[in-house]
């Protein structure tokens, strides 16, 4: 046993004994309070009196009261543009150094403003992640081995008074000394821009490493792990790497890869989910037996929930004025909610544009159930991406086939709507029988799904094609790797383009 490895993780268990997971309601309480009293000076405290509502006999519904519900255009409109300007003081106290970018799939492009504060919030939401590996079964010497993170171009691009680029980069930017160690593919082959130049480099350095755990976004990671095999003629990446334990993933349902990955690996791995967005560290899975992860609630992140329902949302995926809004100790379990957040960021009652499910309410666990502009409701089939990526799975075991990319939209077709699903498989589906599974699996796990059914919508229909063209289309249109995802629903006029492309690699 490595000296190195039994001290470290000696350490974690001893930390994780002694440290007791807070009560939800006053971790949240006193998170507010903190982001109320930092920030009541700012022009966005002034304006919304924060002072008052810091004085206030409940503080809580005071802010609720005050400040209106923002998703990131009215945010950025308002208030943040000021920021780029170079302005200070604006939604949080100084200046602002970094800001995340994002392409989104809620706005075309994001300018997330990143603080020195949400930097530490994001590191201490890392060691609340390492302190929760006490959890699970990992031999001791996994504490010596290297981390492989593989993200988008950690490069950023250096304005006049701030810095640009993705949350991955602005994280590497500011990882400790110590972690550098660890960290790979290391700084100058994570700085690369271009997707097939960075994973070739990291094939060829692959050898050199002793990696025992990855993160990443799974579609990235599966290729990249395909480009290691194939360039060093492996049979499984367990044949470089044997200490290789532990896959971190996040933004997107890992199912649908765990078949296909698990044949590029020896053993299965130790699968953990976390939620890292452009906007913070949200939540991490922190015990082995739940898919769920536990929302990190005393760490600069006030968590507000609204319920994800017709009445409170309108036709663009945004929240209402005046909907009743929850806090985690008022919400329920099983609800699926749109998650609004407020953070040491200076974002306010920011929907974020997600929609959540809590799982278990004592713990503070939560699973992603989708977008809120990625809920397909054109003629009341009120379909969450949870409900969709079901069907998918179904559809997957059904067929015995890798189903690991869709997307879907209803369009209007011959005076009637229709929905439309683009699958992305390497093996032959039958395109009628699986619109067929679909709209039988959707019509048993949604209601108003079957009853549109009866009425607009008039049909589903089905086209395979091979999951690469996915690929090739996010090259073009989006980003390759890193933080881009496929989205899940579109609508008409862009899933209309998006045939048009794929039909022209056919």
């Amino acid at each position: 046993m490595a000296l190195l490895g039994g001290v470290i993780k000696k350490a974690i268990d001893f930390n994780g004994f002694i440290s007791r997971e807070p009560n939800p309601h006053k971790a949240q309480k006193a998170v507010l309070l903190q982001l109320l009293k930092k920030a009541k000076l700012t022009a966005f405290g002034l304006k919304h009196n924060f002072s008052d509502i810091l004085n206030s006999n409940d503080p809580i519904t005071a802010f609720q009261e005050n400040i209106p519900v923002y998703d990131y255009d009215a945010m950025y409109d308002e208030w943040w543009h000021y920021l780029l300007k170079g302005h200070q003081n604006i939604t949080w106290p100084g200046g602002q150094k970094y800001f995340a970018l994002s392409s989104g799939t809620t706005s075309n492009k994001k300018y997330i403003p990143v603080t020195g504060d949400m930097i530490n919030a994001i590191k201490n939401a890392g060691l609340q992640q390492v302190l929760s590996l006490k959890n699970f079964d990992l031999p001791a010497d996994f504490f010596e081995k290297q981390i492989l993170m593989l993200g988008s171009t950690t490069s950023l691009i250096e304005k006049q008074d701030h810095f640009e680029g993705e949350i991955s980069g602005i994280s590497a930017a500011n990882i400790p000394g110590w972690f550098s160690k660890f960290y790979k593919p290391g700084a100058e082959i994570a700085s690369i821009e271009n997707w097939d130049e960075k994973v070739k480099r990291i094939a060829e350095e692959a050898p050199g490493w002793d990696i025992g755990s990855i993160s990443g976004i799974p579609s990235w990671v599966e290729l990249m792990l395909k480009e290691i095999i194939s360039h060093n003629n492996l049979n499984t990446i367990h044949d470089i790497w044997p200490n290789l334990h532990v896959y971190t993933t996040g933004g997107v349902a890992f199912e649908p890869y765990r078949k296909s990955m698990e044949k590029l690996l020896a053993r299965p791995l130790i699968y953990i989910d976390t939620y890292l967005a452009s906007e913070g560290y949200l939540a991490t899975q922190k015990r082995p037996d739940t898919s769920s992860m536990s929302l990190i609630i005393n760490n600069g992140i006030f968590f507000e929930f609204v319920p994800f329902i017709d009445e409170n949302i309108d036709d663009e995926g945004r929240v209402k004025p005046g909907v009743k809004v929850l806090t985690l100790e008022q919400a329920t379990e099983n609800t699926e909610y749109v998650l609004l957040i407020s953070t040491v960021s200076g974002a306010w009652r920011y929907m974020i544009g997600d929609t959540v499910i809590i799982t278990d309410k004592k713990r503070s666990e939560i699973q992603i159930s989708g977008r809120t502009k990625h809920y397909l409701n054109v003629v009341g089939e009120q379909l969450s991406v949870q409900k969709m990526n079901m069907a998918i799975e179904k559809l997957g075991n059904t067929f015995d086939r890798e189903i690991k990319e869709f997307t879907a939209a209803t369009i209007f077709k011959n005076e009637e709507y229709v929905m439309k699903w683009i699958i992305g498989s390497d093996k032959n589906i039958d395109s009628a029988k699986a619109a067929e599974l679909i709209d039988s699996e959707l019509c048993d796990n949604n209601k108003n799904y079957k009853v549109a059914r009866t009425k607009a919508l008039k049909g589903v229909e089905v086209e395979v094609i091979p999951v690469e063209h996915f690929y090739n289309w996010s090259e073009q249109y989006k980003k390759l790797g890193g933080q881009a995802k496929i989205p899940r629903v579109m609508k008409e006029e862009s899933f209309n383009e998006f045939r048009d492309y794929i039909q022209q690699l056919s």
